[in-house]
């Protein structure tokens, strides 16, 4: 709502939970009534905590595939019938796909799940001329460490610096360079880039 705010016009803001269907049901209700169709989807929603295997549990596993794996697959299906020929889908996955990240290992997996939907969607669309593409951030600089994961804000410095070492580049990503990825995949720029995982991740995962 924030943002919508700040943005001021051409902006139609519907809540809902990508998890329940019939939330997706209702936002895509509403975009066919105010706009018609759809050029390009960027399926962002996400959720992850940190769960080890040995304490994980059932309801932990649930919500992180429910939102990660679930939400995106149908978030994406229902909005088909809208999506114009040629258009572009963006996927948010994450470098954790490709990494091994001790207590992450549910999240991980939802993660690796969304890269391989964009290589089967990818040939799936293919003759309606959709792009299909991920987009992986690595360690980007928000509260989310700290909100959404279970840490307490101590721990959530100590895991920023274990990161901050990681990563090449030697600093955190900043959420408008996720964007500009996000912006160049659903621009013409991008026109002949399909399937890929681009990951924006200061190199974190690349060496």
């Amino acid at each position: 709502m924030e943002a919508a705010a700040s943005i001021k016009r051409n902006v139609t803001t519907v809540v809902g939970d990508v998890s329940r269907l019939e939330d997706l049901d209702r936002l895509y209700a509403v975009v066919k009534e105010k706009h018609g169709h759809i050029d390009v989807l960027f399926a962002n929603a996400g959720a992850g905590t940190i769960a080890p295997l040995a304490v994980a549990t059932e309801a932990h596993f649930d919500q992180t595939f429910d939102v990660n794996v679930k939400g995106l697959f149908f978030t994406v299906q229902k909005a088909l019938p809208l999506f114009k020929d040629g258009g572009s889908i963006i996927l948010n996955s994450s470098v954790s796909n490709v990494l091994g990240l001790p207590g992450f290992t549910a999240y991980a997996a939802s993660k690796a799940a969304v890269r391989n939907f964009s290589r089967g969607w990818t040939l799936e669309l293919k003759d309606r001329h959709i792009r299909v593409n991920c987009v992986s951030p690595g360690a980007i600089d928000t509260p989310a460490l700290a909100t959404t994961t279970g840490l307490t804000a101590e721990q959530a410095e100590q895991a920023v610096a274990q990161f901050t070492t990681q990563i090449p580049m030697g600093r955190r990503g900043f959420p408008e360079e996720i964007a500009a990825a996000v912006a160049f995949l659903a621009s013409d720029e991008s026109s002949y880039i399909t399937g890929v995982d681009l990951a924006v991740d200061g190199g974190m995962a690349q060496v």
